[in-house]
């Protein structure tokens, strides 16, 4: 799912693979550094992530893979 909101849009991830809450932070760093990336939230026990971006700096593909550099797999979701 991708929401609007003027020049940023929120982008829902969902990741596989979480064993401890140190793979937060690993994703949470990997995606942060992406150009246009404003905030990244990752909820462990659900696997959802949430990223804040310009996607004319960042597509989707770029956040799935920034996921995958940090070790872990995901694909975008509605929920």
């Amino acid at each position: 799912m991708v929401r609007n909101t003027s020049e940023t849009v929120q982008t829902l991830l969902r990741a596989e693979g979480f064993s401890c809450p140190s793979c937060v932070s690993k994703i949470e760093k990997q995606v942060g550094r992406l150009d246009g990336v404003e905030n990244v939230t990752v909820h462990f026990a659900s696997g959802r992530i949430e990223v804040d971006h310009d996607a004319s700096k960042s597509s989707v593909e770029d956040l799935i893979a920034a996921v995958d550099k940090a070790g872990y797999k995901s694909k975008a979701s509605a929920f």
